[in-house]
């Protein structure tokens, strides 16, 4: 299936007209200057602000539909989002983090446990459960927060300048990860980057903006 925007997003007095359709197992990466609109793109389809006009479908299902006043909350769609200033708790351990999306989904805490310790192993991070977000790495919190992601199982997976808040050494290795973690996602990908190397190395398609 597919991801579809058609329509104007905006954000302020800023706005820009799109017309954009990523299949499953596409990854789209959105380039572009500071302030030419990727974020409001990654914020509208999360859900967190409105399109001005226009229909954004998954799979089908309608999540904004200004004409028709449809709208599906953010924790309604089948998306995730990993921010470009990750956005941990830092009172709670890495594995808690991971889970906290699925026990809000009402997931039984052991399945939820387990399936985020699945997730931690992934992305490489085994052994790091019990920490705390401010006692580990910039790259291994990036980690973790892919994690939180992939742990529930989305149709659709944005990824807002995912490895521009860590350090270089960190930056290759998440390079490295990223590519084999998107290979085995069955949803639809969306990228914001503003890096050629990140493009280069995990996008199959490019928006220019």
């Amino acid at each position: 299936m597919t991801l579809s925007l058609n329509g104007i997003v905006g954000r302020g007095e800023f706005e820009r007209m799109l017309d954009i359709s990523v299949a499953d197992g596409e990854v789209l990466a959105i380039t572009g200057p500071n302030g030419s609109g990727k974020s409001t793109v990654i914020h509208t389809i999360a859900g967190l602000i409105p399109l001005r006009s226009g229909k954004l479908q998954s799979d089908g299902t309608t999540w904004d539909e200004p004409a028709t006043n449809t709208w599906i909350a953010s924790e309604n769609r089948t998306c995730a989002v990993v921010f470009q200033d990750i956005r941990l708790f830092a009172h709670m351990s890495v594995i808690s983090n991971v889970a906290y999306g699925l026990r809000a989904r009402g997931v039984r805490k052991d399945e939820a446990l387990s399936r985020s310790e699945t997730l931690l192993a992934r992305v490489g991070l085994t052994s790091f459960g019990n920490r705390r977000p401010n006692d580990i790495s910039g790259g291994e919190r990036q980690r973790v927060a892919l994690a939180r992601a992939l742990v529930l199982e989305p149709r659709v997976l944005l990824l807002d300048e995912p490895l521009s808040a860590v350090d270089a050494a960190s930056r290759s290795g998440l390079r490295e990860l990223l590519p084999e973690l998107l290979s085995g996602f069955a949803g639809s990908t969306i990228l914001v980057s503003h890096d050629p190397a990140d493009v280069e190395a995990l996008a199959s398609a490019t928006l220019q903006f």
